[in-house]
C-alpha cells in the first residue's frame, strides 16, 4: 500500500493492525481512533483514521457547487475553531474550507460526498446502527432528538449511519437522488412548512421557487386519508394554484386534501389536526373548530399573538371563557399543548367546592380549601370596607364571605384553581397555590403574603393580582375605552407613572392607540383607604384643575404631575400621590402571623402610628411596618426590614 500523506508531519506513518489497542484522538478530525489506523512511527502522539489518511486537497462537492472545498489543517479564523455547516458541530482540526466561509469536517464533507456521488461502497467503514442502539452510549434506545439530517426524522424509525462528529443519515436516505438545493426560508409547496435549519435538506427549483421536504417527495401521497379525529375521509386534490387551508387558516399549493362532505380544502399535516387539546396557557380544553359565528364571541383576537383570528377558517377556542387561538399559535410549541383523548377529563381541580347553586346555576355556598368554614355568595351588608384575603384589594361584587368570621374573597380570586400554569413562565410544570407566605412577586416586585402561586422548580412567586391580570386575553383599564393586551418584550413609556419600561417585565399596550402600562400600574388598586382622608381614595388617570397650584401631593406636601395617575377624594378633594398612598407593603395583610424568623414565637405584622416602640434589633423607632409578639408577656417588636429575608426587604432588589 502506499504510504499516506502526512501532512507536513516529520515523522513517516505505520499502519496498525486490528489487534492493537489504541486509545487516542485522530490527529485530522478529532474523533477517536480504533484499529485499522495509522500512527506515527516515533510514537509522538500522531494518528490517522484509515479513511482521514487519503483525504483529496481540493473537494468540488454537489452542497456547494460554485467554488472548490479546500483541505486545510486549521480553519482561517484568529480563534483557530469553526462550525461545520453540514453537523453544526465546533472544529478545530483540519477542515474543508471555502472563501465563502462555508466549513465542512473532514468526515461530514467524505461522507456526504461519497453520498452525493453514490460511492456507496466507499461507506463500508460506518457501521449500521440498528434502530434502537444508541450510536454514542451503546444503550438498547435511541437518544432523544437524534434525527436524520436529510429528512429529519427521528433516527429510530430505519436502519441508519452514525458518524462519531455527529452526522446521522438514514440507510434509506443515503439512496435518494441528490440533485438537490438547499434553499433557505422556502416553503414546502406540498405540507407548507418554511425549510430552514431544523426541518432538513430539500428539493428545490430555485427559478420557479418551488421547494419540498425529501419526506413528501419521496413517500407516496395518500389519495384517501381517514382520520378518527374528522367524521369524514380527505381526498388528495392536486393544484396548479395555492389555496388556503380551512384547518389552520396558512396558505398551501400543489397537494391540497378535501372533504367532500363538509367542503373543506385542508393541508395533508391537517387533516389529524387533534379536536381537542390542553394548552399550557390556560386552564380549561380548547376546541378545534373549521368556522365560527362572529356573534359567538365578543372579543377574536388570539391569546398568544394578540392579533385578529379569521373566523373564515380554523382556530381552537374556549367556549366557557370566550377566548380563542390561531391553530399555529395553540400548536407552535409541542411542550405548550398535549392532546385531550377524554373530552370529560377535568384540566385542573378547583379550589372551591361548591354546597350550594341558586336558580341560575350560580355557586352560592362553597368551601375553599384555604378556609375552614363555608363561604356565602355575597353581597353582604357592611363587607365593602373590607379586603380580599386572596388580592389584598378592597371588595368589589362578586365576592364570597365567611359568615363566621371576617374572610373574604373575590369570586375570580376564590374560583383559581389548586395548580395553575401561569402566563409566561419559564417553567413547564403548573404552579402550586399557596397563602400567608411572604413572598416577593417576580411579576410586579411587590412583596406581599396574601394567596399566591409558588413553582416547585425554580422556587419563585406570583401574586393573584399579577395571576390574573396576565390570564390571556384582552383586559380593560381605568378610564380607557379600548382593550389592552401584555407584550412580554415591550419597552416604552407607561401612562400612569411616566417611566419607561425596563427589565423584561412587559407592558398592557393599546392597539388603537398610544397607551402603555406598566404590569405594576395596571394592577394597582382602583380604590384604597390612608388615614389622610376618611373616605375611600380613587385611582385618578388625570387632573381636570388648570391651576398649577392645585397639583400637589396632600400627604408629602410636595408637586406632582397633572397627567401621572394618583388618588383623590372628591367629597373632600384630597389628592396624593400613588406610592404616598400606598407606601412601603400595601399588600402586607396587618393582623396576620409570621414565622419565618428566629424568634421562639409567632410574630404578628402591625403598624405602628403612635408611641413608636424601639426595635429589638436596630433600637430605632418602629414607625411603619413592624413584627411584634403575639405573646402577651413577650415584648419583642422589630422591623420588618430588620428580619426579613433580603428579597422581601423594602426597597426590593429590583427598586434599588
Amino acid at each position: 500500500m502506499e504510504e499516506p500523506r502526512n501532512y507536513d508531519h516529520q515523522h513517516p506513518l505505520l499502519l496498525l493492525n486490528e489487534d492493537q489497542l489504541i486509545v487516542a484522538d485522530c490527529s485530522m478530525c478529532g474523533v477517536k481512533v480504533s484499529t485499522p489506523c495509522f500512527s506515527c512511527a516515533q510514537d509522538c502522539g500522531f494518528y490517522l483514521h484509515k479513511v482521514c489518511a487519503e483525504p483529496p486537497l481540493e473537494l468540488n462537492h454537489p452542497f456547494h457547487p460554485h467554488h472548490p472545498l479546500l483541505l486545510m489543517q486549521n480553519a482561517p479564523y484568529s480563534s483557530g475553531l469553526y462550525i461545520c455547516n453540514l453537523c453544526h458541530l465546533k472544529g478545530n482540526n483540519f477542515v474543508y474550507h471555502c472563501s465563502c466561509d462555508l466549513d465542512f469536517h473532514i468526515k461530514c464533507a467524505l461522507f456526504t460526498f461519497n453520498i452525493s456521488e453514490n460511492h456507496l461502497k466507499e461507506l463500508e467503514h460506518v457501521a449500521l446502527q440498528h434502530p434502537l442502539i444508541c450510536p454514542k452510549s451503546g444503550d438498547r434506545e435511541l437518544e432523544d432528538g437524534a434525527k436524520c439530517f436529510l429528512c429529519c426524522e427521528p433516527l429510530a424509525n430505519y436502519t441508519y449511519f452514525s458518524l462519531d462528529c455527529g452526522f446521522n443519515l438514514h440507510k434509506k436516505c443515503a439512496k435518494l437522488s441528490f440533485k438537490l438545493n438547499h434553499v433557505e426560508q422556502f416553503s414546502c409547496k406540498i405540507c407548507g412548512e418554511t425549510s430552514g435549519k431544523g426541518l432538513g435538506f430539500i428539493y428545490g427549483c430555485s427559478p420557479c421557487k418551488f421547494a419540498a421536504h425529501l419526506k413528501c417527495v419521496s413517500a407516496a401521497l395518500d389519495l384517501v386519508i381517514g382520520d378518527k379525529r374528522h367524521e369524514h375521509p380527505f381526498s388528495l386534490f392536486p393544484r396548479g394554484s395555492s389555496f388556503i387551508c380551512d384547518a389552520c387558516g396558512i396558505e398551501g399549493s400543489y397537494a391540497s386534501y378535501i372533504c367532500c362532505t363538509c367542503n373543506i380544502m385542508v393541508h395533508k399535516k391537517c387533516t389529524s389536526l387533534p379536536r381537542i387539546i390542553k394548552s399550557k396557557w390556560h386552564d380549561h380544553h380548547l376546541f378545534h373548530k373549521y368556522f365560527l359565528r362572529i356573534e359567538d364571541f365578543r372579543v377574536l383576537d388570539c391569546i398568544m399573538c394578540n392579533y385578529e383570528v379569521s373566523t373564515d377558517y380554523g382556530s381552537y377556542y374556549c367556549s366557557e371563557c370566550d377566548v380563542i387561538l390561531h391553530v399555529k399559535c395553540a400548536m407552535k410549541d409541542k411542550d405548550s399543548y398535549e392532546i385531550v383523548e377524554n373530552e370529560d377529563e377535568v384540566p385542573n381541580e378547583s379550589s372551591i367546592i361548591v354546597i350550594e347553586r341558586n336558580n341560575a346555576g350560580e355557586a352560592t355556598k362553597v368551601t375553599h380549601f384555604m378556609h375552614m368554614h363555608n363561604l356565602m355568595l355575597g353581597p353582604f351588608v357592611g363587607g365593602y370596607e373590607n379586603s380580599c384575603e386572596g388580592c389584598m384589594l378592597p371588595i368589589t361584587d362578586p365576592f364570597y364571605y365567611c359568615t363566621e368570621c371576617v374572610f373574604f374573597l373575590h369570586k375570580a380570586c376564590a374560583e383559581l384553581p389548586k395548580m395553575k400554569n401561569v402566563w409566561r413562565h419559564r417553567c413547564r410544570e403548573p404552579l402550586a397555590l399557596i397563602s400567608y407566605k411572604g413572598i416577593w412577586c417576580e411579576q410586579c416586585w411587590q412583596i406581599s403574603n396574601t394567596f399566591a402561586y409558588e413553582c416547585s422548580e425554580c422556587e419563585s412567586q406570583i401574586c393573584l393580582r399579577c395571576v390574573i391580570a396576565l390570564t390571556p386575553g384582552a383586559r380593560t383599564c381605568l378610564k380607557h375605552e379600548h382593550p389592552l393586551f401584555f407584550y412580554r418584550d415591550y419597552k416604552g413609556q407607561c401612562n400612569a407613572c411616566g417611566f419607561t419600561t425596563r427589565w423584561a417585565g412587559g407592558a398592557f399596550c393599546c392597539k388603537d392607540c398610544n397607551f402603555v402600562l406598566h404590569l405594576r400600574c395596571f394592577s394597582l388598586p382602583i380604590t384604597v383607604r390612608h388615614k389622610c382622608d376618611e373616605h375611600l381614595l380613587s385611582l385618578t388617570n388625570h387632573d381636570d384643575n388648570s391651576y398649577s397650584e392645585n397639583h400637589y401631593c396632600d400627604i408629602c406636601e410636595k408637586s406632582r404631575h397633572p397627567n401621572r395617575w394618583f388618588y383623590h377624594c372628591a367629597k373632600c378633594d384630597t389628592s396624593a400621590h400613588v406610592d404616598c398612598v400606598l407606601e412601603k407593603y400595601p399588600f402586607l395583610k396587618l393582623g396576620s402571623i409570621y414565622e419565618e424568623t428566629g424568634h421562639p414565637h409567632a410574630l404578628t405584622i402591625v403598624k405602628k402610628k403612635y408611641n413608636y416602640p424601639d426595635c429589638d434589633e436596630c433600637s430605632k423607632p418602629c414607625k411603619d411596618v413592624a413584627l411584634e409578639c403575639s405573646e402577651s408577656e413577650c415584648k419583642y417588636i422589630v422591623h420588618w426590614n430588620c428580619v426579613a429575608p433580603y428579597p422581601l426587604k423594602w426597597p426590593s432588589r429590583w427598586d434599588m
